[in-house]
């Protein structure tokens, strides 16, 4: 009997003491998610201000014919049926793929190429922190300067071209030079800022991984290919999937060089859009190429994801 009511004693004393420990747990895990939610408030309205609500309101004028001068008007899917027989449209995007690849291909090479000097050999900060000077660079600013050492009559690259015996080349006034051109100055601008990821990425891998590497007579390639390589694909693919984007975005170069020329070789997706909405007033349509663009850049990034695992990695 003394047993018996000794145990419910305790047990009811301890019930008191194990709710007031949650009850107070609860109410500070509910004042630390207020602290979080007062420091992310000014961002989360920045992002629905500036990108949810322009986005909503894009898809639903990809719906409309609208200018400025009137109120939009319900056309449902004729902006898409145009699109799909504008043949501008198909060279726009035939151009922007061609721009993609040259600069993806040359911007990720140099990038790793650069990261790999600045882990093995260039240790300085200076040094490393110039390779940063063009990505600080207003894109209007890098485009204007290309744009004058290249042009064909007072460039100076055309100079020294010149100079060495060789005809001079209309770098931005060709079919044939514009898009590569235009690859060119911005894989210049990006691969220091691209190289800084890397660069990351290499710090983030064990130096004993090398160390045995090393001891087993592994050869500076081998250990790239065996080591650095796999421990560094989810940096790679994050890098890929950045550069995709923002190179199906350009646009800064192009309107400052070329705009759109020669004869739409430079016409890119961005420009058009540009173009279709602000130059010739039909917002509509533009918004419909902004919503087929917007499909493809999310298509392409989940098809990056998932087919180079960029969400996995290697090191165990």
């Amino acid at each position: 009997m003394t047993t018996l009511t000794k145990n419910p004693a305790a047990r009811s004393d301890q019930r008191p003491a194990r709710s007031g420990s949650k009850r107070r747990g609860g109410l500070r895990r509910y004042g630390d998610l207020k602290i979080a939610l007062f420091f992310i408030a000014p961002a989360m309205i920045g992002f629905i201000l500036f990108y949810v609500v322009p986005t909503i309101r894009g898809i639903y004028l990809s719906f409309t014919e609208y200018n400025i001068l009137g109120d939009p008007e319900w056309v449902g899917l004729d902006n898409y049926a145009a699109i799909a027989k504008d043949p501008l449209f198909w060279n726009s995007l035939g151009v922007t793929g061609q721009y993609v690849l040259m600069n993806i291909a040359l911007q990720t090479a140099l990038a790793l190429v650069l990261a790999l000097l600045m882990d093995r050999v260039a240790k300085s900060t200076l040094v490393r922190g110039a390779l940063l000077l063009p990505y600080l660079m207003s894109n209007v600013i890098a485009a204007l300067l290309w744009f004058w050492m290249l042009d064909y009559q007072i460039g100076i690259v055309n100079q020294f071209i010149e100079w060495a015996g060789l005809p001079r080349v209309a770098f931005f006034g060709s079919e044939e030079w514009a898009i590569p051109t235009q690859a060119l100055i911005n894989t210049w601008r990006h691969m220091g800022y691209t190289a800084l990821l890397i660069f990351a990425g290499l710090q983030a891998i064990p130096q004993h991984l090398y160390e045995v590497a090393k001891l087993d007579g592994a050869s500076p390639f081998q250990t790239f290919r065996k080591i650095t390589l796999p421990l560094l694909r989810p940096v790679l693919v994050l890098v890929l999937v950045v550069t995709v984007i923002g190179s199906f975005q350009v646009f800064d170069t192009v309107a400052v060089t070329t705009q759109g020329g020669p004869v739409n070789a430079t016409r890119v997706i961005q420009y058009y859009i540009y173009q279709r909405a602000f130059t010739e007033s039909d917002f509509g349509y533009g918004s419909a190429i902004a919503v087929i663009l917007f499909l493809i850049l999310a298509l392409v990034a989940f098809i990056q994801m998932k087919f180079l695992r960029g969400n996995e990695s290697d090191l165990d």
